[in-house]
């Protein structure tokens, strides 16, 4: 077994595995299965508690106390990062990414509710810019008496990696209690590093599934570069080599749509068929795509050599009530 960095405990695990009965006959290809990683907990649900257990683990040790990340208005990482911050009795600061005064709603609710301070900076700031921003805003906390730990993008890094490389080892074990083997597994991509971690345990693991991504947003070469960075970054905390190539990186490119966090109508209405059909709600950046993705996908014949799917549901609802005047009633 590998020696991987020690974690804290907040999120509620294992989280379940259940079959989407109606989906799968609807489509009338393999057997869809969703793993329930929106149910790690209320304030901090989702895939990112995963990583920030280990992020924040490391912040503590050492010796930190304020916590600074970056995402967009309704990021789900820098909601969680408020939550675990506050949960452990840190403080934060949330860089986030916006062109226009926001309505207080959704997860940029929740953030302040929580407590973060919050910077707001331009999406041509936040592409080009944001690790500076957020150094810089680490000098300025310094000054305030803060010891500040910076979190890139959804925890995407070496050590936000180990999340899933413990929700692997937790699958793997779920497969065991249920006398099933997941030959695919699938998850919504927008850093990268679920999907890195995933990889990372199924490699070390020898457990043979293939692992597909659907990026919410950029391309299939983009999260490619940024995956095998990311998996390379984990290494230098396990005393393991790992061979592999980008070309085992999976992207299931072409279901971007509008871009990032923007909404086409037939995600919308999927996202409202898929709650009707399974009473799962999944939400518009992430899940909603990647599922749309996955069935069209089903649809072409793409998995027809798989028997049975793994999607994992990283959360994200509180993102959907921004979202609600697109849907038909």
């Amino acid at each position: 077994m590998v020696n991987i960095p020690s974690k804290i405990k907040i999120a509620n695990l294992p989280t379940k595995i259940e079959k989407l009965e109606r989906l799968s006959k609807k489509l009338g290809g393999p057997s869809i299965f969703i793993k329930r990683d929106d149910q790690t907990g209320i304030e901090f649900s989702g895939n990112k508690v995963r990583k920030l257990e280990f992020a924040v683990k490391e912040a503590m040790d050492q010796g930190c106390n304020l916590l600074i990340t970056c995402g967009g208005i309704q990021s789900n990482h820098a909601r969680a990062t408020a939550a675990v911050a506050a949960k452990v009795g840190m403080a934060s600061c949330l860089v986030l990414r916006t062109n226009k005064e926001e309505e207080i709603d959704g997860n940029y609710f929740l953030d302040k509710i929580l407590g973060a301070k919050i910077k707001f900076i331009t999406p041509k700031e936040y592409k080009e810019s944001r690790m500076e921003i957020m150094e810089e805003l680490k000098q300025e906390l310094s000054k305030e008496g803060y010891k500040p730990y910076i979190i890139p993008e959804g925890a995407s890094n070496g050590i936000g990696t180990f999340g899933y490389f413990n929700a692997m080892e937790e699958i793997i074990e779920q497969e065991k209690e249920m006398g099933i083997k997941f030959d695919a597994v699938v998850i919504a991509v927008g850093s990268g590093g679920t999907y890195g971690g995933l990889f990372l345990g199924n490699k070390v693991m020898n457990n043979g599934a293939k692992i597909y991504g659907v990026n919410a947003c950029e391309n299939e070469e983009y999260f490619k570069n940024q995956i095998d960075k990311v998996i390379k970054e984990s290494l230098d905390y396990i005393d393991e080599v790992v061979e592999f190539t980008k070309d085992e990186i999976n992207i299931l490119d072409g279901y971007v749509g509008r871009g990032y966090a923007l909404s086409r109508p037939e995600e919308i209405e999927f996202i409202h068929e898929i709650a009707k059909l399974e009473g799962i709600i999944l939400d518009p950046v992430y899940t909603g795509k990647a599922m749309y993705g996955l069935a069209n996908e089903i649809k072409k014949g793409s998995f027809k050599n798989h028997n049975n799917i793994l999607f994992i549901h990283t959360g994200g609802l509180y993102g959907l009530f921004s979202k609600k005047d697109l849907f038909s009633f």
